[in-house]
């Protein structure tokens, strides 16, 4: 990658609060019955599987014999992992990110229930010669996703990025002699074009995945110090002018140009319904990530089909792009009762060995040099980072104590539901915004 990561506000959200701290002194713990060390590792199954998961703890227990590794993993991981944290018995190490429904990294940041793991990064990976900070790309650690508190102290480690934009089918636009649209006005005039042929234009697997959306198009329209402002709660920014610019565009583009078919599979059980529609033509754009090659790996798909990725189109010709960039945490609940032996597997998590395991399923980690070993569907959405004009956002709402009926993420995402459906004004839109970042700014610690 030839960029550092434009590292923009990035961490909690507003939820209330589920788990209370306490402090743990607790670093060697556990045996199985044979006398080896278990650790217990927690992760989301993402769109990436778990089977790299089980390589790697294969792989780390060759290494470490005496060590036994048990593995929970699940696509609702927090309903799997919580009842036994609210009992005591919390994981070893969790990967699970910011921005799930549940909020339980939030929650634990908010009760400064993560295990401070700043000297991971000061160690040697297992098996290398060289230290943890010393693999990683540059600006990935020390923004607020990584360093939630604001100080010099890492808490959550960066396990995956990925670039998050608008994908489509390259074939799609090169069999009808559409370009990709670099401004809004192209964008739009596509959505003519394709409407003649019987095409949408966009679509959304649920409201959600308006966050990269939304985070990108705050930057492109406004500019960092705008995105900022909204981040971070800036009194009536949602009254002016550019937010208006950007919810009047936004509305355009679900009132007019969305598949009318999104609302209705909106939700977990049909989402990928709609992703479906990209692979099946019925749809050009969708907001995704890299992870939606695996997850829609056996789906069937329009002949000549081929992945490819666009940042979100600008205001004018030539203005910067700003590309979200995704980033999975691995993270040390401050209750787990083996520290130090987790530490040492999450510094195994950044060997070469563990890094090779994960790219085969397109978890790419932020290891300087990794995306030039990407092959396949995946690469050309890497390749993203290295366009003219484009740059990469870490983005997200800065953290609050929580305010009762507060939720800024589900009033800015989920309302594409009720634009599309015609049950929400922009006007009406705009002030629900404004009065729960009102509310938010209040609340700022």
């Amino acid at each position: 990658m030839k960029k550092k990561l434009l590292v923009g506000l990035l961490s909690a959200a507003m939820l209330s609060t589920m788990l209370t701290a306490c402090g743990s002194d607790k670093k060697n713990a556990g045996t199985d019955e044979s006398g080896k060390k278990e650790l217990n590792v927690a992760a989301l199954e993402g769109g990436y599987g778990k089977d790299m998961y089980n390589e790697v703890i294969k792989a780390f227990e060759e290494e470490n014999p005496d060590v036994k590794v048990n593995l929970t993993i699940s696509k609702s991981i927090e309903d799997e992992i919580t009842p036994n944290m609210k009992a005591g018995k919390y994981p070893d190490l969790m990967v699970l990110g910011q921005g799930r429904a549940a909020g339980l990294t939030e929650s634990l940041i908010k009760d400064k229930s993560i295990e401070d793991v700043s000297d991971v990064l000061d160690m040697t990976v297992p098996g290398e010669d060289v230290k943890v900070k010393d693999k990683l790309i540059d600006g990935i650690v020390g923004n607020l996703n990584t360093n939630p508190y604001g100080d010099d102290k890492t808490y959550l480690m960066p396990m995956y990025y990925a670039p998050t934009g608008l994908v489509y089918d390259q074939h799609l636009l090169a069999e009808n002699n559409w370009e990709v649209p670099a401004t809004f006005d192209e964008f739009f005039k596509l959505g003519d074009e394709a409407k003649a042929k019987g095409i949408d234009l966009f679509t959304y697997p649920t409201a959600g995945y308006m966050d990269s959306y939304f985070f990108a198009i705050l930057a492109n329209v406004g500019g960092l110090d705008f995105y900022d402002d909204v981040m971070t709660y800036e009194k009536d920014i949602w009254k002016s002018d550019k937010a208006k610019e950007i919810l009047d565009d936004t509305a355009k583009l679900l009132s007019q140009y969305t598949a009318k078919s999104t609302v209705g599979n909106a939700n977990e059980q049909d989402f990928t319904k709609n992703q479906q529609s990209i692979l099946d033509n019925k749809t050009i754009f969708m907001p995704n990530g890299t992870w939606i090659v695996g997850e829609m790996a056996d789906a069937p798909r329009s002949d000549g089909f081929e992945w490819g990725l666009m940042p979100l189109p600008a205001v004018n010709e030539g203005d910067t792009r700003y590309i979200t960039t995704s980033v999975e945490s691995a993270w040390i609940p401050s209750e787990a009762k083996n520290i130090d032996l987790a530490k040492e597997f999450m510094a195994f998590l950044y060997s070469d060995k563990a890094a090779e395991i994960f790219a085969k399923s397109n978890a790419i980690q932020p290891i300087t040099g990794i995306t030039d070993k990407i092959e396949g569907e995946t690469k050309a959405f890497y390749e993203i980072y290295n366009e003219e004009g484009v740059e990469a956002l870490v983005g997200g709402f800065a953290s609050t104590a929580p305010v009762e009926g507060v939720n800024i993420k589900e009033t800015l995402f989920d309302s594409a539901n009720s634009i599309i459906s015609g049950d929400k004004t922009v006007e009406q839109w705009q002030e629900e915004l404004n009065a729960a970042s009102e509310k938010l700014s209040e609340a700022k610690e």
